[in-house]
């Protein structure tokens, strides 16, 4: 067992990509009363100074969190509401790992948001067990550091339904084909938004972004360091964002990586709709590289037949929810190994087979 303490910093991040100082972007849902901001500033000034007192009480993770050793997993009590600091408390899952440089190398702390929103960050201290050669240089400066966000994971999490039901198969066809199918997904969506407001109505308000941003500086004092470093992925680009407007002096170094647009106008509803836009620009990139590969894949020779091996799989699925498959003979390549790569990336593929290009939607 061991505490936090405060570390010196000064040098470089990730492969060259470096964001230091303020960085502008809207605070999401952001409150009117100037009171209330007031109130909240305080607020988090006093949590941050407890956290800082307190340190972490590091241990080895729960069996059941699937982190090995030397990971290392503790908690950072935050309030609910930072207007009221000595109102109700939750505690944030946090874990790292130590950096593996020398003590001359050492830059502290470097804390890692996935995305989601609503994604744990919780293995990101395993690209060190797991020798992840991308994040090796990093992980000599740095200790690994990931929490799961408030409302997710372990950290006090917002319950909306039984997550047995929701996993239930078989799913409806996520393309409507009719305003019937639109109705059905509307009322589903409905009785979710209803499930949350019953099982976690009294935590609602206060899942916003700019207090997940106030529990990211809370979790900094509780490291012991004077400022963050921080690495934030798709939606975790517009928490880093957030934090840098509400606590500009408190940043070191900041990547932002595959950034989400953060205006008012945006966020969250229509990034989403412009993100699906992007998406179905790299499934046309696939498929055209998937023809281009037909010797390994055997699903055409054109973006049009691949694509039309795609509608003849949904509209087999849509048909036949609980046994969808091709039908196409199952001694053919394509149904040995079917292509599992997403339009963000390969997941998995047959060995041997080419590797699809990497390409990012903004």
């Amino acid at each position: 067992m061991r505490r936090t303490t405060v570390l010196g910093s000064a040098g470089t991040l990730i492969a060259g990509t470096l964001v230091a100082g303020a960085l502008a972007a809207p605070a999401a849902n952001a409150e009117s009363n100037r009171h209330h901001k007031d109130a909240e500033s305080i607020g988090v000034a006093v949590a941050a100074a407890r956290a800082a007192a307190t340190g972490i009480d590091w241990q080895d993770c729960p069996a059941d969190w699937g982190l090995e050793k030397p990971i290392q997993c503790g908690w950072v009590t935050v309030p609910v509401d930072y207007a009221k600091p000595n109102g109700k408390k939750i505690k944030i899952a946090v874990d790292r790992i130590d950096s593996t440089g020398t003590p001359a190398e050492r830059q502290g702390a470097l804390l890692y948001n996935p995305g989601g929103p609503g994604a744990s960050g919780l293995r990101f201290p395993r690209r060190v067990t797991t020798k992840n050669a991308v994040w090796a240089g990093a992980a000599k400066a740095y200790d690994f550091v990931g929490f799961d966000p408030r409302g997710v994971g372990h950290s006090a999490p917002i319950s909306c339904v039984d997550p047995t039901e929701f996993v239930k198969g078989p799913k409806a066809d996520p393309v409507p084909d009719s305003e019937a199918d639109k109705r059905a997904q509307r009322k589903l969506a409905a009785e979710y938004a209803d499930g949350c407001a019953e099982k976690s109505g009294a935590m609602l308000p206060f899942m916003t972004t700019p207090n997940s941003a106030r529990d990211l500086d809370v979790i900094r004092a509780a490291l012991g360091e004077k400022k963050l470093n921080f690495v934030g992925v798709s939606y975790g680009t517009y928490l880093g964002a957030v934090y840098g407007t509400l606590f500009p002096a408190h940043v070191r170094r900041m990547v932002l990586d595959s950034v989400v647009n953060p205006s008012r106008d945006k966020i969250w509803y229509e990034a989403n709709l412009d993100q699906d836009i992007a998406f179905e620009g790299r499934l046309k990139d696939w498929m055209t590289w998937v023809a281009r590969n037909d010797a390994a894949y055997h699903l055409g020779d054109s973006y049009a037949k691949v694509r039309k091996q795609w509608d003849v799989l949904r509209a087999a699925a849509k048909k036949n929810p609980s046994a969808a498959r091709s039908d196409r003979p199952s001694s053919s390549a394509s149904s040995r190994t079917r292509p599992t790569t997403t339009p963000c990336g390969p997941r998995s593929r047959r060995p041997g087979a080419p590797t699809p290009p990497v390409t990012r939607s903004r």
